[in-house]
């Protein structure tokens, strides 16, 4: 699983739909798994909850899951892997999609944390038309944000600066999941 990751305006399912069809995986888009409700508070500029965010997890968590999993009539997998967005703001939310690893050795998950300045990502939420997340939303995820510590570094989480242009961004994570890849053979 490639968890595409980091606060909104970094460039989450653009660089997402790039890294599946490099890679010819599926692409989940976050954002469809959360609820009615909470699309609706956050266009009204509320930041949700962690109550909020719990059932959307699991349930992104496991649509990934399903898309590497063998079919009950195959007994094969599906995929060999899965793109996803996910902002997994708090270390806690990212622990929740790492529990796909603990029920199956077979799944690895990796994080690529997209990191940008505040003030990049408000330009680019502004500049958004019809999107529900509201530019108000870039400083209440900034805040809340648990930017990946050494630890989960070490553990899961590649860093890539999304601070340059679409091109740029998109070759380093390309970049960088194929290097992941390799040292994970």
């Amino acid at each position: 699983m490639w968890i595409i990751t980091g606060p909104a305006g970094c460039g989450k399912s653009t660089v997402a739909q790039y890294l599946a069809q490099e890679l010819s995986i599926p692409y989940l888009e976050g954002d469809d798994y959360h609820s009615e409700s909470n699309k609706q508070k956050m266009s009204q500029g509320q930041a949700l909850t962690d109550q909020d965010r719990w059932d959307w997890l699991i349930q992104l968590r496991e649509a990934a899951t399903n898309r590497l999993s063998p079919s009950k009539s195959s007994r094969t997998k599906v995929h060999d892997g899965v793109v996803v967005t996910c902002s997994a703001l708090k270390r806690r939310y990212r622990d929740v999609i790492r529990v796909a690893a603990y029920h199956d050795n077979d799944v690895m998950v990796h994080f690529i944390f997209l990191k940008a300045d505040e003030n990049i990502l408000l330009a680019r939420v502004l500049g958004r038309k019809g999107h529900f997340m509201k530019s108000t939303m870039v400083r209440s995820q900034m805040e809340l944000l648990e930017e990946p510590d050494m630890q989960e570094h070490r553990k899961d989480v590649l860093e890539v600066d999304c601070g340059g242009s679409l091109t740029e961004v998109r070759k380093e994570v390309v970049k960088t999941v194929r290097v992941a890849l390799a040292d994970d053979q």
